[in-house]
């Protein structure tokens, strides 16, 4: 009978891409523009906005990094 073969074999699946979490909800598009306005007022990204006005909602300070 043949041997199972041993050693380094390859993980399965995606590989980890960090520590965080990924979220995902669905917004309309009247929320969308709400919050693209908000990060061009504020000069970040559409993803940054959303973990900034998490932080606002979750009454958390916010780590300027700018």
């Amino acid at each position: 009978m043949n041997k199972s073969i041993n050693g380094n074999q390859k993980k399965r699946g995606r590989p980890a891409t960090g520590e965080r979490s990924h979220i995902a909800a669905r917004v309309s598009d009247a929320e969308a523009a709400k919050i693209d306005a908000w990060a061009e007022h504020h000069g970040v990204t559409r993803a940054e906005a959303i973990r900034r006005l998490i932080q606002i909602g979750l009454k958390e300070p916010i780590n300027n990094q700018d």
